[in-house]
């Protein structure tokens, strides 16, 4: 039914992050369907930029790296069915982004429940639902 999943995570939210890797690997698993984890960072404002070390970027980029690829080694699928990316900027902006020029079929995105907050100000998940191409699944938050 899926061929390509993509799974927006946040590294900070680990529960959260199991309970979508999760749901992805039960969808995906029937039908050997690809699986591509996205974490996306906000860039550092330029005031920042006197305060950071010369290779800042990449350090973080790095580290982003090895984090979501520890995620992704605990995925029940195949290795090659399997992959991981990294992006910078607006949340919403690259995951619908990605979903579009990877080709996804379902975008499946933990979310917290809303709250105030989330009515006053949106939330990336909202965005992404109203605006992707593909089918999207909102799973919230908590343990798996």
């Amino acid at each position: 039914m899926y061929r390509k999943i993509l799974l927006p995570i946040d590294i900070t939210e680990s529960a959260m992050t199991d309970r979508a890797v999760a749901v992805a690997q039960a969808l995906a698993k029937p039908f050997d369907s690809e699986l591509r984890l996205v974490n996306v960072q906000s860039l550092l404002p330029i005031a920042f930029l006197d305060y950071v070390p010369e290779n800042f970027d990449l350090q973080m980029r790095q580290g982003l790296e090895k984090e979501i690829a520890a995620v992704a080694s605990k995925i029940d699928c195949a290795p090659e069915r399997v992959s991981t990316i990294v992006l910078f900027g607006p949340v919403y902006q690259r995951v619908l982004a990605e979903a579009e020029e990877w080709g996804a079929d379902l975008i499946v995105l933990c979310s917290h429940r809303p709250g105030m907050d989330r009515f006053l100000i949106g939330s990336n998940a909202t965005t992404i639902v109203n605006h992707a191409q593909c089918s999207v699944l909102v799973v919230r938050g908590g343990a798996p």
